[in-house]
C-alpha cells in the first residue's frame, strides 16, 4: 500500500512539474507603448488593437504596459516589469524602441522582441541579437499612393509638411511628389499640377508652424496638405480648418483625429501596415517558426497585387473615392505597382526629376 501511495504521490508530482513547464512554456504576448497610450490613434492605438485582437482569436494571454515617461529608462523599467510577470513575447511600436532594444535584447534572451518601424540607424549601430525581430516600411510606396490619388481626386495645389528629414520621411515626401507627377503627366495636367514643400523641423505642431500653414491655405490657396511627423499634422489641421481645406494623414489611417477638426477634412492617409505586421510575427512565433525572422532588420511593402489587407503599405478605406480616383483604381494601381509596371524610387538624398513643380524650401525652424 505504501508503494502505491509512493507511486501515485511520484506521478502527481510528474503531472505538476509538466504543468508548470507547459504554463511556462505558453506565449504571452505583452505590448509596450512608446510616449503615447492607446487611445493615440495612432502607432500605439493600431498596435494595441492587433495584438489584442490576434490574442483573442487565438486564446494567447495579452496585457499592456504604459512607461511613465518618453525615455529610455522609463521603457526598459517596462520591459523589466512585462519580464517579471512572465510575458515572453513582447511588441514595441516605434523608432523610440531603439535605445530599449540595444540595452534589453542580451538580457532577456528568452523574450522575443517584435519591434515595428524601430530601423537600423535606431539602434545606434548596435548588431541586433537573434531574439529580436525589427519591421520597417517602404514609405516611399504608400507616399506616392497618397499624392497620386490626390492628384487624381481633382487636387491641383498640394503641400508637403514633414516634420524631421530624417529618411522615413523624406521617403514619405518624395514618394509624394512622385504620386503626384504620374497622376498630373496621365490627366496632362503637369503645367497645372502644383506641391510646395517644407519640413518643420520638428515632430509636432506650434503656432509657428500654423502660422506657415495659414499662409500656404489662405495666401497661397493650397487645397490639401500631407501633414507627415507625428504630431506636426496639429498645425495643417489648424490651419485647414479655417479655411475648409484638406489634410493627408500619414502612418495609420488618420481621418478619426484629423476629421476632429473639420469634417470630411482628410483626403486619405498613407499607411503603414502594423496590424498586417503584428498578425504575421504572432502567428509565426505561435507556430514556432521566430527563428527564421529574429536577428533581422527587414524592410516590407507589398506582398500581393489583389490583396489590400495583406500588404505592408497602402491607404485606408476611408480614402475620399470619387469619379476621378475609386476604390478600383486604387486596387489597379497596387496591382501595377506590384507588377513591377509601376515603380517608385527611395532615394532621399536627391530631389525626385518631375514634370510638374515642386517648390522646395528647406526647413520652417
Amino acid at each position: 500500500m505504501k508503494k502505491f501511495l509512493a507511486m501515485i504521490l511520484a506521478l502527481v508530482m510528474v503531472l505538476a512539474m509538466v504543468s508548470v513547464a507547459s504554463a511556462e512554456d505558453a506565449m504571452r504576448v505583452a505590448m509596450i507603448t512608446d510616449y503615447g497610450d492607446i487611445t493615440d490613434q495612432s502607432f500605439n492605438q493600431t498596435t494595441y488593437e492587433a495584438c489584442k485582437k490576434w490574442a483573442e482569436e487565438n486564446g494567447v494571454d495579452f496585457t499592456y504596459f504604459k512607461p511613465a515617461g518618453d525615455s529610455t529608462p522609463e521603457r526598459v523599467a517596462m520591459v523589466e516589469k512585462a519580464a517579471e510577470e512572465g510575458y515572453n513575447v513582447i511588441v514595441m511600436p516605434g523608432y523610440a524602441f531603439g535605445g530599449t532594444i540595444a540595452e534589453v535584447q542580451n538580457d532577456y534572451s528568452d523574450i522575443k522582441f517584435v519591434a515595428l518601424d524601430v530601423s537600423e540607424g535606431d539602434l545606434g549601430g548596435v548588431e541586433l541579437a537573434s531574439n529580436v525581430y525589427c519591421a520597417v516600411y517602404q514609405e516611399e510606396l504608400c507616399g506616392y499612393m497618397a499624392g497620386y490619388a490626390a492628384v487624381k481626386l481633382g487636387y491641383t495645389h498640394l503641400g508637403f509638411l514633414g516634420g524631421m528629414a530624417v529618411p522615413a520621411v523624406v521617403r514619405y515626401g518624395y514618394g509624394f511628389v512622385q504620386g503626384c507627377n504620374a497622376a498630373a503627366v496621365e490627366m496632362g495636367k503637369e503645367k497645372e499640377v502644383t506641391v510646395e514643400y517644407v519640413y518643420g523641423n520638428q515632430f509636432f505642431g506650434d503656432a509657428d508652424i500654423t502660422a506657415y500653414m495659414d499662409n500656404w491655405y489662405q495666401t497661397m490657396g493650397v487645397q490639401a496638405v500631407f501633414a507627415c511627423g507625428g504630431g506636426i499634422y496639429t498645425s495643417a489641421a489648424e490651419a485647414a480648418a479655417k479655411v475648409n481645406a484638406k489634410v493627408i494623414g500619414v502612418d495609420v489611417d488618420q481621418a478619426g483625429i484629423i476629421n476632429a477638426y473639420g469634417e470630411g477634412m482628410t483626403v486619405t492617409s498613407a499607411m503603414k501596415g502594423l496590424a498586417a505586421t503584428v498578425n504575421t510575427l504572432l502567428t509565426e512565433i505561435k507556430a514556432g517558426n521566430f527563428a527564421s525572422f529574429g536577428g533581422k532588420v527587414e524592410t516590407l511593402g507589398l506582398v500581393s497585387g489583389t490583396d489590400m489587407d495583406a500588404n505592408y503599405v497602402g491607404i485606408p478605406a476611408s480614402t475620399q473615392y470619387a469619379e476621378g480616383f475609386t476604390a478600383e483604381d486604387y486596387a489597379a494601381l497596387v496591382a501595377k505597382m506590384f507588377a513591377g509596371e509601376v515603380t517608385v524610387s527611395n532615394d532621399t538624398e536627391t530631389q525626385p526629376e518631375v514634370a510638374l513643380t515642386v517648390t522646395y524650401y528647406g526647413n520652417i525652424k
